[in-house]
């Protein structure tokens, strides 16, 4: 990878967010200052490893899967799924250097060739490309009282697995992989124009120097099969709708390594509770003379009820708050609150005794 440290985005210039017009914009405005061929020979160097940073940055930003992946994993999530030739397949140059002249010929000429891209870091060197697994990613959903107090779930979800026939190799057994005769075993194809070398991954070995000639009849040459995995996970205590789990090494199977597993975690609504960060939420009812004389009620929380003290003269809609009846933070673990807002009965129907007492209550009080 040609850049694994400075951020693309501000490689370019822009905010994270920015849309893909303002991405074009910010690179075709730093490629006319850093094109090599527009600085003096003294500086060709520097803006030769300038251009290829802001090239990477825009193949990324301007593709909406790399993009996607590089805002939720960074150059972790890009580095793991794309080898730098697979970073420049599909991004679009052409639109960029409409009516540029030589700047854009350069770019036509390297990406008209069937998706050739830039490889091994514009240097020429070819490498073969690296047949990790796929990423997966599934959802689990729990309660809030699930959330609250952490669980263990079993999940089942579909993935690719080494083929027990041929052991991942992809051949018959007793057979094994030829030299690829295209690439002649470095699983690229090169080729070159001015200042810039670049390679593909051999389209008939797919980057691995060799071939399959008798293909396992359990697998067809892939190496892997798929099967169903089951797996205990741990959900830790404060987690929320929304909250990822990332399980390393249990995604798909392939020649290189497997990919990693993601698990969205999805809270079901609550029957009396709502959530508000860390903390809960709920409302009582309280009858008129509770509210005016005061008491003492039972109210719920996550882990049973607790008794709570209303004050005399207690007006709708007052919030209390019980310390630490919240849920944990998932980082701080430190609880949060439950929020108890209360909301006063009014009767509908009065019986005439009661319909006297508060007319002589009313008198006292002048209303």
């Amino acid at each position: 990878m040609m850049n694994t440290a400075r951020d693309y985005y501000e490689i370019l210039g822009v905010p994270k967010g920015s849309s893909l017009d303002e991405v074009k914009k910010a690179y075709r405005k730093l490629v006319m200052k850093h094109h090599p061929d527009r600085v003096s020979v003294d500086k060709k160097k520097e803006a030769e490893e300038k251009f290829k940073e802001i090239s990477e940055a825009y193949a990324v930003l301007s593709d909406s899967k790399k993009k996607q992946l590089y805002d939720q994993y960074g150059h972790a999530g890009i580095d793991a799924r794309y080898t730098t030739e697979d970073i420049f397949k599909g991004a679009d140059f052409s639109s960029i250097f409409e009516g540029m002249g030589g700047i854009g010929d350069i770019f036509e000429h390297i990406f008209s060739d069937s998706g050739s891209a830039f490889g091994g870091g514009f240097t020429g060197q070819g490498r073969r490309r690296r047949n990790v697994g796929e990423d997966l990613q599934t959802r689990v959903r729990i309660n809030l009282e699930e959330a609250a107090e952490g669980v263990e779930k079993e999940i089942t979800f579909p993935r690719y697995d080494n083929c027990f026939r041929c052991s991942g190799r992809g051949a018959e057994p007793g057979s094994a992989k030829t030299t690829c005769p295209t690439c002649r075993g470095s699983g690229a194809v090169r080729g070159g124009l001015g200042f810039i070398s670049f390679s593909q991954a051999c389209p008939d070995c797919q980057g691995e120097g060799r071939v399959i000639k008798n293909k396992c009849r359990q697998c067809y040459g892939q190496g892997r099969i798929k099967n169903k995995k089951t797996l205990k996970v741990n959900i830790p205590q404060g987690v929320d709708s929304g909250s990822v789990l990332r399980l390393s090494q249990e995604g798909n199977y392939w020649s290189d390594g497997r990919g990693d597993l993601y698990i969205h975690i999805e809270v079901k609504p609550h029957s009396v509770f709502t959530r508000e960060g860390n903390n809960l939420h709920c409302k009582i009812k309280l009858s008129l003379v509770k509210a005016i004389l005061g008491s003492e009620i039972e109210v719920p929380t996550l882990g049973g009820k607790v008794k709570m003290k209303i004050p005399a003269g207690t007006q709708a809609n007052t919030v209390f708050r019980l310390k630490n009846k919240g849920l944990v933070n998932l980082r701080t673990k430190r609880p949060g609150d439950e929020l108890v807002e209360v909301e006063i009965e009014i009767p509908q129907r009065l019986s005439s005794r009661e319909r006297k007492l508060i007319e002589e209550w009313a008198r006292l009080r002048k209303e």
